[in-house]
């Protein structure tokens, strides 16, 4: 029996596990509770932890980009859940994807492997004693959902899921791989092309399609990075050719033209016989899935191994409930973690989880936490949940929430902010010993 743990962590997703395997891997003792297999979330399917749900894309790798430098700064600080992310990756051009079993799987290996971290399978019913981490994340389960948002307060908003489609069953005479603009492996990306004609067909049913029955949140409940398609077609025939079906930067090989409007597909794992539809989270009938997403000619025949859903995720109102380490400002021992904390987004989430068991070292070494630099996107992130502004609402990575360098030139603004978060993160780490 493991002695009393030093830190109770409740939620084995990206957070919690990352949360969980830095304390742990730390020498830290820490009681993980976690309610999977006995009882899952309408969204979760595995037994394992970090459950990936709605993507296998941890979105890109360019650190000229936000969220690539976001897992730059994860990287730098030795994160623990990315870690297992390279390991797990699959062909994404520029981006991060995984195979989500194999990643999953890893994750929970390494957490099983760890002696300092004492696995609880069980439905947490109270947000702890002593040092705790909340990271249950969007999809809490009673009754643990009624206690948070009656001691912090929580708001909501709904997300969707794509489907995913065998490989076999897709018509290879109706596709053709390319990465966009060339970027990354030609084998990354399935591309779907429509003519005109094609794509007026598709989008006529598409916006007429019937939905799935339950709650329809209007347009301000949804979170606009996972905005179902159908919903995204409802402002404007162009607006997909605009997003997830733009032709821009691919060049069919078979006739050297650009098509009208292109469905990509991407890895859903590293055998490559399942494909996720990128961009295509939607809340239609599986049978209307099934219908409209076959009137695209290489999707006519597919057969679907996950239709998309839609699901409400829950988030606190965190600028009155946490500082910018994360943690309660009610309870001082008290830390939440994850997209419960309104940040968005898988690395997003991971991030949160490392600020927190940083913090908690911080604290167990009878040091005052100190925040990550405002001039980092993981600080950046911390700051915005933690600050008013009104009408709080999810927060991904970008490079908008860092402080601004006045250069004119976009890709050198980039450049230069992602070297000062390089070097903002060296500082604090130089100013921190969490070993």
């Amino acid at each position: 029996m493991m002695r009393k743990p030093d830190v109770t962590v409740i939620g084995g997703g990206l957070a919690g596990s990352e949360t969980a395997l830095t304390l742990g891997e730390a020498g830290v003792k820490v009681r993980l509770i976690e309610c999977k297999p006995k009882q899952k979330s309408p969204a979760h399917t595995s037994d394992g932890y970090c459950e990936l749900v709605c993507s296998n894309s941890l979105k890109s790798n360019d650190h000229l980009t936000a969220h690539g430098l976001l897992k730059r700064e994860l990287r730098t600080l030795g994160s623990k859940v990315l870690e297992e992310a390279d390991k797990c990756s699959v062909p994404a051009g520029s981006a991060l994807a995984v195979d989500r079993l194999k990643f999953s799987a890893a994750v929970t290996a390494r957490i099983n492997a760890c002696d300092n971290i004492e696995k609880v399978c069980e439905t947490a019913s109270s947000l702890g004693d002593g040092l705790t981490v909340i990271a249950t994340g969007p999809l809490t389960i009673s009754p643990l959902d009624g206690i948070i948002e009656k001691y912090f307060g929580s708001l909501h908003f709904y997300d969707a899921e794509a489907p995913i489609v065998s490989a076999e069953s897709i018509d290879m005479s109706s596709a053709y791989f390319a990465a966009r603009y060339g970027k990354g492996d030609d084998t990354d990306y399935l591309n779907c092309p429509l003519s005109k004609e094609e794509y007026e067909v598709f989008y006529n049913a598409l916006v007429k399609a019937e939905r799935a029955d339950g709650h329809i949140p209007e347009k301000r409940e949804i979170f606009e990075g996972c905005m179902p398609v159908e919903v995204m077609a409802s402002r404007g025939r162009d607006a997909l050719r605009f997003g997830p079906m733009k032709p821009v930067g691919l060049t069919d090989p078979r006739n050297g033209r650009r098509a009208y409007a292109v469905l990509q597909l991407r890895k859903e794992n590293v055998a490559g016989d399942m494909y996720n539809l990128v961009g295509f989270q939607t809340n239609l009938k599986f049978g209307e899935q099934k219908r409209v997403f076959g009137l695209i000619p290489a999707l006519k025949n597919a057969e679907y191994m996950r239709y998309g859903v839609m699901h409400r995720n829950t988030f606190i109102d965190a600028p009155k409930a946490i500082d910018a380490c994360f943690r309660s400002l009610g309870r001082r021992d008290l830390f939440v973690a994850g997209q419960l904390s309104g940040v968005e987004g898988y690395v997003e989430s991971v991030a949160s989880g490392k600020s927190v068991a940083l913090h908690v070292l911080e604290l167990l070494r009878g040091r005052e936490p100190e925040p990550l630099p405002n001039d980092t996107i993981i600080g950046a992130l911390a700051r915005y949940v933690s600050t008013e502004n009104g009408n709080f609402q999810p927060m991904n990575a970008n490079y908008g929430l860092l402080p601004p360098i006045d250069v004119r030139d976009k890709t050198e603004r980039k450049r230069l902010m992602a070297a000062r978060s390089d070097e903002s993160i060296k500082k604090y780490t130089e100013r921190h010993i969490w070993n």
